[in-house]
């Protein structure tokens, strides 16, 4: 901050008798010193305003890289559902046929029984 940088009016001589002079300097010099005040509050928010600015956009690019790792995880995942998915359908398919073969044969073999 601005630790002990306060304007001062000096002495508050009445030189050439006009003391109303010098009491507008000093009523200039403390509203000078409490707009100082002000700026170096204004000044002090904008600051920390930005370090949570700063904290929060490096919070979001870490929700992006988590978003883009997630997003390929259940690509990769879908992926392999999907591969599942159709072994399965072939797995079947295989056991349909296997059942239909040794159906076949059990009934020639019962019809040879039986003939």
């Amino acid at each position: 901050g601005r630790a002990g940088m306060s304007v001062s009016s000096g002495s508050a001589s009445t030189q050439n008798g006009k003391s109303s002079g010098s009491g507008e300097l000093a009523a200039a010099l403390v509203r000078l010193n409490k707009a100082l005040d002000a700026l170096e509050s204004a000044v002090d928010a904008r600051l920390d305003r930005e370090v949570v600015l700063g904290d929060a956009e490096a919070e979001v690019q870490r929700i992006g890289a988590d978003r883009a790792r997630l997003a390929e995880s259940l690509d990769t995942s879908e992926a392999r559902a999907k591969r599942l998915e159709n072994t399965n359908r072939e797995v079947s398919r295989r056991l349909v046929d296997a059942m239909e073969a040794i159906r076949s044969v059990l009934d020639r073999k019962a019809g040879m029984e039986h003939g």
